[in-house]
């Protein structure tokens, strides 16, 4: 379940940082609303496709796109992204850990309903046994958000629920401590 967890995280940012550059330039906004995602890998022959549900509305897609900008920034050595009609290339040479990743995407947008993204990518040294990787991951939006979601809210295929916001804005994660009484104040029973 951890591993999962990581892999819908990594694959979120593996997108924002590859593509956020050039969303933030001039892509059109995806439809507010909720998205089915699914993503498929070549890491092994028998990987079944991870499907993941978000809902999102334009706070939180600046909010991607800052985090993709700040984690290109920290982690990539290059980031070339072009635009050719409806698709944004990008490569990159990004550390992950001890590993440098050398990536290329490739994300196809169907007006502001659906999207296409291809990722190939090599590590060296192998990152977690993997020495490259094959990524596709398709999102199309499906109305409205349900399912009592909030904009943010991402839920993978193992029913695990987190939010966005928390990744984007770390301070937002961790609820504010409760102020303590000074000692000599009394407490109302």
């Amino acid at each position: 379940m951890r591993f999962t967890f990581r892999l819908i995280a990594a694959s979120i940012a593996g997108v924002v940082c590859n593509v956020a550059p050039a969303l933030a330039q001039d892509y059109p906004q995806l439809k507010p609303g909720q998205w089915e995602m699914t993503s498929s890998s070549s890491k092994s022959a028998d990987a079944k496709p991870n499907k993941m549900t978000m809902c999102t509305d334009v706070a939180v897609q600046k909010q991607m796109m800052d985090m993709g900008k700040g984690l290109s920034r920290d982690l990539c050595s290059k980031l070339d992204v072009r635009r050719e009609g409806d698709k944004y290339i990008g490569d990159s040479v990004c550390k992950v850990g001890e590993s440098t990743m050398t990536s290329r995407s490739v994300m196809t947008v169907q007006g502001d309903t659906a999207y296409k993204t291809v990722i190939t990518a090599t590590y060296d040294p192998p990152l977690m046994g993997m020495k490259e990787a094959n990524t596709t991951i398709e999102g199309r939006n499906t109305g409205p958000c349900r399912d009592g979601l909030t904009p943010g809210d991402v839920v993978g295929a193992d029913g695990r629920k987190f939010n966005m916001k928390s990744y984007a804005n770390p301070q937002r994660a961790a609820p504010a401590p409760k102020a303590k009484p000074p000692e000599n104040s009394k407490v109302p029973q």
